[in-house]
Protein backbone atom coordinates (compact mmCIF):
# COMPACT_ATOMS: atom_id res chain seq x y z
CA UNK A 1 0.00 0.00 0.00
CA UNK A 2 1.46 3.22 -0.64
CA UNK A 3 2.29 5.81 2.24
CA UNK A 4 3.33 8.93 -0.62
CA UNK A 5 1.91 12.29 -0.86
CA UNK A 6 -0.07 13.32 -3.83
CA UNK A 7 1.62 15.92 -6.36
CA UNK A 8 -0.85 18.50 -6.81
CA UNK A 9 -0.89 21.19 -9.52
CA UNK A 10 -4.19 21.92 -11.11
CA UNK A 11 -4.75 18.18 -10.88
CA UNK A 12 -3.11 15.64 -8.50
CA UNK A 13 -0.78 12.78 -9.34
CA UNK A 14 -1.12 10.15 -6.43
CA UNK A 15 1.50 8.27 -4.61
CA UNK A 16 2.90 5.45 -7.00
CA UNK A 17 1.38 6.72 -10.53
CA UNK A 18 3.54 8.53 -13.65
CA UNK A 19 1.73 11.25 -15.33
CA UNK A 20 2.90 12.65 -18.75
CA UNK A 21 0.92 15.85 -19.34
CA UNK A 22 1.34 19.71 -20.87
CA UNK A 23 0.99 22.56 -18.48
CA UNK A 24 -0.03 26.07 -19.80
CA UNK A 25 1.94 28.79 -18.76
CA UNK A 26 1.58 31.67 -21.20
CA UNK A 27 -0.44 32.52 -24.10
CA UNK A 28 0.45 33.03 -28.40
CA UNK A 29 -0.90 36.16 -30.17
CA UNK A 30 -3.37 34.06 -31.56
CA UNK A 31 -4.61 33.19 -27.58
CA UNK A 32 -3.18 29.57 -28.11
CA UNK A 33 -1.66 28.11 -24.92
CA UNK A 34 1.92 28.52 -24.45
CA UNK A 35 2.32 24.58 -22.97
CA UNK A 36 5.38 22.57 -20.93
CA UNK A 37 5.25 19.26 -21.06
CA UNK A 38 6.13 17.33 -17.77
CA UNK A 39 6.21 14.30 -16.30
CA UNK A 40 5.98 13.53 -12.65
CA UNK A 41 6.75 10.02 -11.33
CA UNK A 42 5.39 9.40 -7.73
CA UNK A 43 7.12 7.32 -5.13
CA UNK A 44 4.97 4.69 -3.92
CA UNK A 45 6.60 5.34 -0.92
CA UNK A 46 6.98 9.47 0.70
CA UNK A 47 11.00 10.99 0.46
CA UNK A 48 12.50 13.84 -1.42
CA UNK A 49 10.89 15.56 -4.45
CA UNK A 50 13.40 16.82 -6.71
CA UNK A 51 13.17 18.85 -10.02
CA UNK A 52 14.81 18.32 -13.64
CA UNK A 53 14.34 21.34 -15.96
CA UNK A 54 15.99 21.69 -19.27
CA UNK A 55 15.80 24.16 -21.99
CA UNK A 56 15.51 27.36 -19.78
CA UNK A 57 17.25 28.82 -22.65
CA UNK A 58 15.74 27.32 -25.80
CA UNK A 59 18.49 26.40 -27.77
CA UNK A 60 20.21 24.38 -25.00
CA UNK A 61 19.14 20.63 -26.03
CA UNK A 62 21.37 18.38 -24.36
CA UNK A 63 19.21 18.58 -20.98
CA UNK A 64 15.88 17.99 -22.98
CA UNK A 65 16.97 14.28 -24.02
CA UNK A 66 18.15 13.81 -20.35
CA UNK A 67 14.84 14.87 -19.39
CA UNK A 68 12.92 12.43 -21.79
CA UNK A 69 15.31 9.61 -20.89
CA UNK A 70 14.53 10.17 -17.32
CA UNK A 71 10.82 10.51 -17.94
CA UNK A 72 11.25 6.81 -19.31
CA UNK A 73 13.58 5.18 -17.33
CA UNK A 74 11.86 5.27 -13.67
CA UNK A 75 8.86 4.07 -12.27
CA UNK A 76 6.58 4.73 -9.13
CA UNK A 77 7.50 1.31 -7.62
CA UNK A 78 10.83 1.99 -7.21
CA UNK A 79 10.58 5.94 -6.02
CA UNK A 80 11.04 6.93 -2.61
CA UNK A 81 9.85 10.53 -3.30
CA UNK A 82 8.97 12.23 -6.25
CA UNK A 83 10.69 13.15 -9.58
CA UNK A 84 9.35 16.07 -11.48
CA UNK A 85 10.74 16.51 -14.80
CA UNK A 86 10.04 19.98 -17.18
CA UNK A 87 11.28 18.94 -20.16
CA UNK A 88 11.24 22.06 -21.83
CA UNK A 89 10.78 25.43 -19.58
CA UNK A 90 11.19 28.04 -22.70
CA UNK A 91 8.79 26.65 -25.07
CA UNK A 92 8.71 29.96 -26.87
CA UNK A 93 12.70 29.73 -27.38
CA UNK A 94 12.89 25.81 -27.96
CA UNK A 95 10.27 26.45 -31.01
CA UNK A 96 12.25 29.02 -32.63
CA UNK A 97 15.57 27.29 -32.06
CA UNK A 98 17.08 30.45 -30.20
CA UNK A 99 18.13 31.15 -26.53
CA UNK A 100 15.57 33.67 -25.37
CA UNK A 101 11.72 34.41 -25.65
CA UNK A 102 11.58 35.75 -29.10
CA UNK A 103 10.14 39.62 -30.41
CA UNK A 104 11.81 40.77 -26.77
CA UNK A 105 14.51 38.83 -26.55
CA UNK A 106 13.81 38.36 -22.52
CA UNK A 107 15.98 36.12 -20.94
CA UNK A 108 13.85 33.32 -18.77
CA UNK A 109 17.08 32.65 -16.54
CA UNK A 110 17.05 36.27 -15.57
CA UNK A 111 13.25 36.09 -14.34
CA UNK A 112 13.19 33.64 -11.40
CA UNK A 113 11.26 33.61 -9.72
CA UNK A 114 8.94 36.16 -11.59
CA UNK A 115 5.88 38.10 -11.40
CA UNK A 116 2.51 37.00 -12.17
CA UNK A 117 1.68 40.86 -13.22
CA UNK A 118 4.80 41.52 -14.97
CA UNK A 119 6.25 40.80 -18.55
CA UNK A 120 5.84 37.23 -20.18
CA UNK A 121 9.01 36.08 -19.62
CA UNK A 122 8.48 36.89 -15.75
CA UNK A 123 5.25 35.50 -15.90
CA UNK A 124 5.93 32.34 -17.63
CA UNK A 125 8.58 32.02 -14.73
CA UNK A 126 6.16 32.41 -11.86
CA UNK A 127 3.80 30.19 -13.15
CA UNK A 128 6.59 27.09 -13.24
CA UNK A 129 8.14 28.34 -10.09
CA UNK A 130 5.21 28.20 -8.01
CA UNK A 131 3.46 25.59 -9.34
CA UNK A 132 6.48 23.29 -10.06
CA UNK A 133 9.78 24.59 -8.16
CA UNK A 134 8.61 25.50 -4.26
CA UNK A 135 7.01 22.03 -4.06
CA UNK A 136 10.05 20.12 -4.51
CA UNK A 137 13.27 19.51 -2.42
CA UNK A 138 16.41 19.85 -4.39
CA UNK A 139 17.00 20.54 -7.92
CA UNK A 140 18.64 20.20 -11.28
CA UNK A 141 18.77 22.26 -13.89
CA UNK A 142 20.44 21.32 -17.35
CA UNK A 143 22.32 23.71 -19.62
CA UNK A 144 25.05 23.73 -22.18
CA UNK A 145 26.89 26.44 -23.39
CA UNK A 146 25.66 29.49 -25.67
CA UNK A 147 25.73 29.34 -30.26
CA UNK A 148 29.46 29.63 -30.96
CA UNK A 149 30.68 27.84 -27.88
CA UNK A 150 31.23 24.37 -25.86
CA UNK A 151 31.64 24.30 -22.15
CA UNK A 152 33.35 21.35 -20.53
CA UNK A 153 31.27 18.83 -18.27
CA UNK A 154 30.71 20.68 -14.74
CA UNK A 155 28.17 22.05 -11.88
CA UNK A 156 27.88 25.44 -11.23
CA UNK A 157 26.48 25.60 -6.89
CA UNK A 158 26.46 27.59 -4.11
CA UNK A 159 29.60 25.35 -2.40
CA UNK A 160 28.60 27.76 0.75
CA UNK A 161 25.15 27.01 1.15
CA UNK A 162 25.99 22.51 3.07
CA UNK A 163 22.96 21.67 1.25
CA UNK A 164 23.47 22.40 -2.43
CA UNK A 165 27.19 21.42 -1.88
CA UNK A 166 26.14 17.92 -0.75
CA UNK A 167 23.78 17.90 -4.12
CA UNK A 168 26.59 19.43 -6.31
CA UNK A 169 29.35 16.28 -4.93
CA UNK A 170 26.32 13.39 -5.57
CA UNK A 171 26.03 15.05 -8.86
CA UNK A 172 29.34 13.59 -9.38
CA UNK A 173 30.86 15.94 -11.77
CA UNK A 174 34.56 16.65 -11.64
CA UNK A 175 34.64 19.97 -11.20
CA UNK A 176 32.41 22.45 -9.55
CA UNK A 177 32.53 25.91 -10.36
CA UNK A 178 30.94 27.44 -6.62
CA UNK A 179 29.18 30.61 -6.63
CA UNK A 180 25.58 31.85 -6.06
CA UNK A 181 24.58 32.35 -9.53
CA UNK A 182 23.16 35.51 -11.66
CA UNK A 183 20.00 37.14 -9.87
CA UNK A 184 16.94 36.02 -11.60
CA UNK A 185 18.71 32.93 -12.56
CA UNK A 186 16.41 29.02 -11.69
CA UNK A 187 19.22 28.31 -9.60
CA UNK A 188 19.65 30.98 -7.52
CA UNK A 189 16.02 31.97 -7.03
CA UNK A 190 15.28 28.42 -5.81
CA UNK A 191 17.77 27.70 -3.73
CA UNK A 192 17.00 31.24 -2.22
CA UNK A 193 13.55 29.66 -1.80
CA UNK A 194 14.78 27.09 0.16
CA UNK A 195 15.11 24.28 -2.55
CA UNK A 196 18.49 23.61 -2.81
CA UNK A 197 19.56 23.74 -6.81
CA UNK A 198 22.69 23.62 -9.24
CA UNK A 199 22.93 24.10 -12.71
CA UNK A 200 24.78 21.36 -14.68
CA UNK A 201 26.83 23.01 -17.67
CA UNK A 202 27.26 19.79 -20.68
CA UNK A 203 28.26 21.17 -24.40
CA UNK A 204 26.47 22.62 -26.87
CA UNK A 205 23.72 24.13 -28.13
CA UNK A 206 21.73 22.73 -30.85
CA UNK A 207 22.47 19.21 -30.50
CA UNK A 208 22.94 15.68 -28.66
CA UNK A 209 25.89 14.56 -27.66
CA UNK A 210 25.65 11.16 -26.11
CA UNK A 211 28.49 10.84 -23.86
CA UNK A 212 27.71 13.58 -22.06
CA UNK A 213 23.71 12.89 -21.86
CA UNK A 214 24.61 9.27 -20.62
CA UNK A 215 27.00 10.55 -17.55
CA UNK A 216 24.31 13.28 -17.16
CA UNK A 217 21.95 10.41 -16.28
CA UNK A 218 24.43 8.43 -14.10
CA UNK A 219 24.56 11.91 -12.26
CA UNK A 220 20.53 12.30 -11.50
CA UNK A 221 20.81 8.39 -10.27
CA UNK A 222 23.81 9.50 -8.22
CA UNK A 223 21.56 12.73 -6.72
CA UNK A 224 18.27 10.10 -5.98
CA UNK A 225 20.61 7.54 -4.31
CA UNK A 226 22.89 10.11 -1.66
CA UNK A 227 19.05 11.61 -0.94
CA UNK A 228 16.99 8.28 -0.82
CA UNK A 229 15.08 8.71 -3.89
CA UNK A 230 16.69 5.29 -5.12
CA UNK A 231 17.52 3.57 -1.87
CA UNK A 232 19.27 0.28 -3.71
CA UNK A 233 21.06 2.89 -6.61
CA UNK A 234 24.96 4.32 -5.55
CA UNK A 235 26.51 7.14 -5.49
CA UNK A 236 28.77 8.12 -7.89
CA UNK A 237 32.67 8.79 -6.97
CA UNK A 238 33.90 10.57 -10.19
CA UNK A 239 37.64 10.23 -8.84
CA UNK A 240 39.17 13.28 -8.36
CA UNK A 241 37.32 16.60 -7.31
CA UNK A 242 37.97 20.38 -8.71
CA UNK A 243 35.83 23.18 -6.58
CA UNK A 244 36.74 26.97 -8.24
CA UNK A 245 35.97 28.99 -5.67
CA UNK A 246 35.53 32.74 -6.54
CA UNK A 247 38.76 33.23 -4.93
CA UNK A 248 40.55 31.26 -7.04
CA UNK A 249 42.76 31.69 -9.93
CA UNK A 250 40.53 31.54 -13.44
CA UNK A 251 40.65 33.64 -16.07
CA UNK A 252 38.66 34.62 -19.11
CA UNK A 253 41.46 34.90 -22.15
CA UNK A 254 40.13 37.51 -24.85
CA UNK A 255 41.85 38.50 -28.23
CA UNK A 256 43.77 41.77 -28.30
CA UNK A 257 43.41 41.48 -32.10
CA UNK A 258 40.78 40.69 -34.53
CA UNK A 259 41.15 38.03 -37.06
CA UNK A 260 40.95 34.45 -37.44
CA UNK A 261 40.98 31.86 -34.67
CA UNK A 262 42.85 28.74 -34.67
CA UNK A 263 42.62 26.00 -31.93
CA UNK A 264 45.87 24.52 -30.87
CA UNK A 265 45.00 23.17 -27.74
CA UNK A 266 43.63 19.53 -26.95
CA UNK A 267 41.99 17.06 -27.90
CA UNK A 268 41.62 17.53 -24.33
CA UNK A 269 41.36 20.56 -21.93
CA UNK A 270 44.33 20.41 -20.19
CA UNK A 271 46.82 22.60 -20.62
CA UNK A 272 49.96 23.17 -19.25
CA UNK A 273 51.51 26.66 -18.00
CA UNK A 274 53.10 28.54 -21.73
CA UNK A 275 51.01 26.29 -24.04
CA UNK A 276 49.97 27.55 -27.11
CA UNK A 277 46.08 27.48 -27.09
CA UNK A 278 45.37 29.27 -29.87
CA UNK A 279 46.82 31.35 -32.40
CA UNK A 280 44.75 34.65 -33.81
CA UNK A 281 46.34 35.59 -37.14
CA UNK A 282 45.03 38.50 -40.34
CA UNK A 283 43.75 37.05 -43.88
CA UNK A 284 47.13 37.58 -45.17
CA UNK A 285 49.00 35.58 -42.34
CA UNK A 286 51.14 38.14 -42.26
CA UNK A 287 50.78 38.58 -38.47
CA UNK A 288 50.30 35.61 -35.89
CA UNK A 289 49.63 36.43 -32.54
CA UNK A 290 49.60 33.81 -29.83
CA UNK A 291 47.11 33.42 -27.28
CA UNK A 292 49.14 31.05 -24.07
CA UNK A 293 48.39 29.70 -21.12
CA UNK A 294 49.03 31.91 -18.62
CA UNK A 295 48.88 28.96 -15.54
CA UNK A 296 48.27 25.22 -15.58
CA UNK A 297 44.63 24.69 -15.95
CA UNK A 298 41.28 23.09 -17.48
CA UNK A 299 39.47 24.27 -20.08
CA UNK A 300 36.28 25.09 -19.01
CA UNK A 301 34.89 27.05 -21.65
CA UNK A 302 36.09 27.35 -25.36
CA UNK A 303 35.30 29.70 -28.69
CA UNK A 304 34.20 27.76 -31.27
CA UNK A 305 33.32 30.49 -33.58
CA UNK A 306 36.89 31.15 -35.92
CA UNK A 307 36.31 34.50 -35.70
CA UNK A 308 37.60 37.20 -33.25
CA UNK A 309 36.95 41.03 -32.66
CA UNK A 310 39.43 42.89 -30.18
CA UNK A 311 37.91 42.25 -26.32
CA UNK A 312 35.78 38.60 -27.95
CA UNK A 313 36.70 35.51 -25.20
CA UNK A 314 38.30 32.45 -26.30
CA UNK A 315 38.68 30.55 -23.70
CA UNK A 316 37.47 30.33 -19.95
CA UNK A 317 40.43 28.50 -17.81
CA UNK A 318 40.50 27.40 -14.53
CA UNK A 319 44.03 26.97 -12.15
CA UNK A 320 44.79 23.07 -11.15
CA UNK A 321 47.25 22.22 -8.50
CA UNK A 322 49.66 20.34 -9.84
CA UNK A 323 48.59 16.55 -8.14
CA UNK A 324 45.11 16.96 -9.83
CA UNK A 325 46.89 17.81 -13.60
CA UNK A 326 49.09 14.57 -12.90
CA UNK A 327 45.81 12.57 -11.63
CA UNK A 328 44.08 14.29 -14.97
CA UNK A 329 46.92 12.85 -17.17
CA UNK A 330 46.99 9.60 -16.33
CA UNK A 331 43.04 9.88 -16.61
CA UNK A 332 43.75 10.83 -20.30
CA UNK A 333 46.18 8.27 -20.87
CA UNK A 334 44.00 5.55 -19.73
CA UNK A 335 40.98 6.42 -21.95
CA UNK A 336 39.02 7.03 -18.60
CA UNK A 337 38.96 11.58 -19.74
CA UNK A 338 35.50 9.82 -21.54
CA UNK A 339 32.81 12.77 -19.88
CA UNK A 340 34.77 15.42 -21.45
CA UNK A 341 34.84 14.43 -25.19
CA UNK A 342 31.96 15.26 -27.58
CA UNK A 343 30.71 11.81 -29.19
CA UNK A 344 32.75 9.38 -27.26
CA UNK A 345 35.71 10.70 -29.13
CA UNK A 346 37.40 13.66 -28.15
CA UNK A 347 36.24 16.70 -26.79
CA UNK A 348 37.07 19.31 -28.95
CA UNK A 349 35.04 21.08 -32.12
CA UNK A 350 35.73 19.42 -35.55
CA UNK A 351 36.57 16.04 -34.26
CA UNK A 352 33.64 14.22 -33.28
CA UNK A 353 31.60 11.37 -34.81
CA UNK A 354 27.98 11.03 -35.90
Amino acid sequence: MANGRAFRYDGAVPPGEKRHFRYEVSETYLGDPVEVPVTIINGKHDGPRVFCTAAVHGDELNGVKVCQELAAKYDPAQLHGTLVVIHVVNVPGYHAQQRYIPIYDQDLNRSFPGKATSNTAERMANEIFETFIKQCDYGLDFHTSTRNRTTIYHVRADTANPEVDRLARAFGANVILSGGGDEGSLRAAATAAGVPTVTIEMGKAHRFQPVLIEKALDGVESVLAEFGVLPNATVQWPGWWRVVDPTDQKAWLRADTGGLVDMKWGPYPLVREGETICTITDHFKREEHVVAAPFTGLLVGVLENPLALPGHPLCHLVSLDEATAEEIGTEIENGEFDGYRANGTVWRAGQEQD
